[in-house]
């Protein structure tokens, strides 16, 4: 669980990301949370956007991306959702290594 703090940091560091993944009108599927699960091991902290010819919500999309990943909701804006989630590899845990010293 981040703490307010924390996700205030992941927010400023999400801000000048683009976004990599795009939920269109297929919605969320299993291939891209698997995608997305590998896309979070290797940067930690990614932006999803949601195409306009989606259903989904975007808060209902978040947290079941979060779920299927394992990972943290950091910021739902409109139709950009930013999630953070720790890599189990060292040489790829830059956030998280600046996290701690939160």
């Amino acid at each position: 669980m981040l703490t307010g703090k924390q996700k205030r940091f992941l927010r400023s560091q999400a801000h000048h990301l683009q976004p990599i993944f795009q939920i269109g009108k297929g919605g969320v599927n299993e291939a891209m949370n698997t995608q997305i699960a590998e896309a979070l091991e290797k940067r930690e902290l990614i932006k999803v956007s949601l195409l306009q010819n989606t259903d989904e919500v975007a808060d209902e999309a978040a947290l079941e991306i979060a779920q299927a990943t394992n990972s943290e909701v950091v910021q739902v804006i409109g139709r950009v959702i930013v999630l953070y989630k720790a890599s189990s590899k060292e040489k790829y845990q830059r956030l998280t290594q600046q996290l701690k010293l939160l």
